[in-house]
């Protein structure tokens, strides 16, 4: 591959935990977010957006960010930080502030789409020609996330709809999960040489990526949609048992 990534080349194991991105505009960007998450008045609100620039500073800053350069299963898991783990905390300040939610349906749509797009080949490959296509991914990513978590844990929501796009999510990474897993070849040439100095074959590191994917992805909207499954029947409960 001649262009080099965003991250920087594929690093080495004995040099990547000191491989960290010290972008300044990276850095600032996050420091400024940081200092809005603190004038937050509400307490939850500002431990959520605490919680959401940490796990930035997971994908984007430490070596995680330069990992994802070697291993295909590191840059789902830098997405996997992103979409399944800031953007709900992101989503859940947004609730806090009382954001009405807008079209469930359409951000349901439009970050499955997305999802799909930058990890099949061609897409994949454009994202990592350059900083702004790097930047197009990961925005794209993140802006199509955050809209959607924000859809699924707005109170205002039915629990039907709750619980259709909870389930949405799931069958759609376990799907994209289990083409990752069951391709008989290795589908990224980006990282058909980056692979074998962390003891992986370029399948072995795509498989990785679908079992990645496909299971620890769809924990967080299982777990929306049980809490609340349970919320409900817990208030049931409780209405049945008043006088």
């Amino acid at each position: 591959m001649s262009a080099v990534p965003y991250c920087g080349p594929a690093p080495l194991p004995d040099g990547l935990w000191s491989d960290w991105n010290l972008d300044p505009v990276v850095l600032a960007a996050l420091a400024l977010a940081f200092v809005f998450v603190l004038a937050q008045a509400d307490r939850s609100a500002r431990w959520a957006g605490i919680g959401a620039v940490l796990l930035l500073a997971v994908a984007f800053v430490s070596p995680l960010c330069a990992l994802a350069s070697a291993l295909f299963s590191a840059r789902v898991a830098h997405h996997l930080v992103i979409v399944a783990g800031a953007a709900p905390l992101v989503a859940c300040l947004l609730v806090r502030r009382s954001v009405a939610p807008r079209g469930a349906e359409a951000a349901f749509v439009v970050h499955t789409v997305l999802l799909w797009l930058w990890h099949t080949p061609g897409p994949y490959g454009f994202a990592l020609s350059g900083t702004p296509a790097y930047w197009l991914m990961e925005t794209t990513l993140t802006v199509s996330a955050v809209w959607f978590w924000h859809a699924l844990l707005s109170p205002r929501a039915a629990l039907g709809t709750t619980m259709a796009l909870a389930l949405g999510a799931i069958v759609q990474m376990g799907m994209l999960g289990a083409l990752l897993t069951f391709a008989g070849r290795p589908l990224f040439a980006e990282h058909a040489t980056t692979t074998a100095p962390f003891g992986l074959t370029a399948l072995e590191d795509q498989q990785l990526a679908g079992l990645l994917m496909w299971v620890p992805a769809a924990l967080p909207y299982l777990a929306v949609a049980l809490h609340r499954l349970f919320a409900l029947l817990g208030g049931a409960v409780r209405g049945d048992a008043r006088p």
